[in-house]
């Protein structure tokens, strides 16, 4: 599948049918990950999450190095072994505030508009992974779809 408009279709699904996604962060050499609810933006250079300020996702995310965010279609199933894809997405994540917030919030809210009292919380922040590439891995095939330049 290595036609990046088929690649690019093939990410879009998945963000698209996933609630729930893994930010892999790290702190003084030791990881942290964390399952969360997430958005994607329409041309997928974005991934959006909220979460405490006071957490250590929160401060591991801004801490200016790159994250990780995992989603996959897996059904727990065999025919997982032929048919799931994992997605990770790469990039740096920065708190989303101003006009921006007020469009972005939106976007997360269509896809999960139980969580509006929670996306409201002045604790809570909008925050914005800048997504470099996606990494593609299906059980026997790896790809990359470039966002942002290597």
């Amino acid at each position: 599948m290595s036609d990046s408009t088929q690649l690019r279709q093939l990410v879009k699904d998945l963000l698209e049918s996933q609630l729930l996604a893994v930010l892999a962060t790290h702190s003084q050499g030791q990881p942290h990950t964390s399952l969360l609810a997430f958005a994607s933006t329409e041309d997928l250079a974005g991934l959006l999450f909220v979460t405490s300020r006071d957490t250590q996702k929160y401060s591991n995310a801004l801490a200016g190095y790159r994250v990780a965010m995992l989603m996959d279609n897996r059904t727990n199933r065999p025919s997982d072994f032929t048919e799931a894809a994992a997605v990770t997405a790469v990039g740096m994540v920065e708190e989303v505030t101003g006009d921006r917030r007020n469009y972005l919030a939106r976007l997360f809210l269509t896809k999960h508009p139980s969580l509006e009292g929670f996306l409201n919380n002045p604790a809570q922040a909008l925050m914005e992974v800048r997504v470099d590439f996606y990494h593609i891995a299906r059980f026997d095939s790896q790809e990359v779809l470039p966002i942002r330049g290597l």
